[in-house]
């Protein structure tokens, strides 16, 4: 049976976690007043199934089931987890709590706020040792990053189970150890922010200018390497210790404006307003999101691929759900081993809307790789100096997979000995084969450049799958040559 999340406030933020549950499999309810709520949420999720699968290996859960509550009462009760996304007010905040654990007794509940402490937000709470900041970034579907920030009063063991929570939904939950007003990212953004008004009030840069000077330069070390890392590097091989005493003196100078603010005043807004629209006007703000979700997909999958800052997350959340998948220490029970799920992505697929061939052997790869990992012939092997490698394929394309297609990889023993393993992959969809892939394993010392034969412990689990499936219908396609025709 499904979780429950319960959402109390619908706006961009409170639609980001209701779509990232949502697409995790957890059951939804929203309640939000506003008569839009339900049309406004509907968008975001949009947005985000076009986006969040794109980030994964492995297929998306079921979606969960979406509700629209009439009070808080009717969308608080049964949840497993409740955020709260109501407006930047604490006095609104506490009617909100009061009113959720009216209905809600020992149910973690997060607050969305960028600017509150925990402490605040438990003010007069019945029970305030559950009530604590889960700070997001939007697009809170796409974004991993939440900020936990307990209080004295929090129960700890509450707040490690809140963690959890938003890993099991591909978030990073970073703990923030003390309160502070705005937590941790926030503050780093509002001097920057505070320092761009004044380049603009004082004419020496357009907002078009100053994202420039971001998305150009620093912003891309910053999004894969942070703050202190990048200027660890910019040390050299002294490190940050070098970097410190080259650049620390600067502090003294009058470079920045960020212990003054400048007058908010109606011009300043008509100024930043009036530049912001010369620069994005001709997109309509759902354009950009969706720009902004496609740049971010391409730049997290980079990430991902090199396993590292919020790649590493992304890696670490398919690796969660693809353990549940594996057939792991069975013979096939009188079928092929089902090894591999996975689901066609907008990158796998071609002009025509179909699954493109590399990703047809990529796809005979997972289930391999799968394979070879269910024998013991996993990384830690391959770091020894010995692994299987692929002698021979021959594939059939025999259907076509489409954006969204749920596929299973299944692989068969045809034959073994102590050097070689002969395999059958099938890459279905459903109960259709769209795709068959024979291939012949060849066992390498890989420091000395030959076959040899595979470890005692790697053939000792070879051995029953492969007699289990002498029993198995040999598949009509092995063996077949390149153009042969049907008989």
């Amino acid at each position: 049976m499904a979780r429950k999340a319960s959402i109390i406030g619908g706006g961009v933020i409170g639609g980001g976690w209701a779509a990232r549950f949502l697409l995790n499999g957890w059951d939804v309810a929203v309640f939000d007043p506003d008569p839009e709520a339900e049309r406004k949420i509907g968008e975001v999720l949009a947005n985000a199934r076009a986006s969040l699968p794109a980030l994964s290996d492995v297929p998306m859960p079921a979606e969960g089931r979406l509700s629209f509550a009439g009070t808080i009462t009717e969308a608080v009760e049964g949840a497993d987890y409740i955020q709260e996304s109501v407006s930047e007010r604490l006095d609104l905040k506490h009617r909100v709590f009061a009113q959720i654990q009216q209905a809600s007794h020992g149910v973690p509940i997060g607050s969305s706020t960028s600017g509150f402490k925990p402490s605040e937000l438990q003010e007069g709470a019945a029970d305030p040792s559950v009530i604590f900041v889960a700070h997001p970034f939007n697009p809170v579907y796409l974004l991993p990053l939440a900020e936990v920030v307990p209080s004295a009063k929090s129960d700890p063991k509450l707040i490690e189970s809140a963690k959890e929570i938003l890993r099991e939904i591909g978030m990073f939950p970073l703990h923030v150890r003390k309160e502070i007003d705005a937590h941790i990212a926030d503050r780093f953004l509002e001097a920057v922010w505070r320092e761009a008004l004044w380049l603009v009030k004082d004419g020496i840069a357009t907002t078009e200018e100053i994202d420039e000077a971001i998305r150009m330069g620093f912003g891309l070390r910053w999004g894969q390497m942070g703050l202190f890392e990048t200027y660890r590097v910019a040390g050299g091989e002294a490190g940050m210790k070098h970097f410190m005493a080259q650049f620390g003196p600067c502090l003294s100078w009058p470079w920045t404006k960020l212990m003054d603010v400048p007058e908010f005043t109606d011009e300043l807004v008509e100024l930043i307003a009036g530049q912001s629209d010369a620069q994005s006007g001709m997109y309509t703000i759902r354009e950009l999101e969706r720009i902004r979700d496609q740049n971010l997909i391409g730049f997290m999958r980079a990430l991902k691929d090199r396993n590292w800052g919020a790649g590493k997350v992304l890696r670490e959340h398919d690796d969660r759900r693809r353990a549940s998948f594996h057939d792991t220490g069975k013979t096939g029970d009188g079928a092929p081993l089902v090894l591999a799920h996975m689901q066609v992505l907008p990158g796998w697929i071609d002009y025509n809307g179909h699954m493109t061939e590399s990703r047809y052997l990529f796809a005979a790869s997972e289930t391999s790789d799968a394979f070879l990992r269910l024998i013991g012939a996993d990384m830690d092997y391959v770091a020894a100096g010995h692994s299987y490698y692929t002698a021979e394929t021959h594939i059939m394309h025999l259907g076509e997979a489409k954006l969204g297609d749920r596929l299973t990889g299944t692989f068969q023993v045809l034959a073994s000995d102590e050097k070689r393993i002969h395999g059958f992959i099938r890459i279905l969809r459903g109960s259709e084969v769209v795709a068959s892939l024979e291939q012949m394993f060849l066992h390498v010392d890989m420091r000395a450049g030959r076959a040899c034969p595979a470890a005692p412990e790697v053939l000792a689990r070879v051995a029953p799958i492969a007699e289990a499936h002498k029993a198995l219908p040999r598949p009509e396609a092995a063996g077949r040559h390149v153009g042969q025709r049907k008989a």
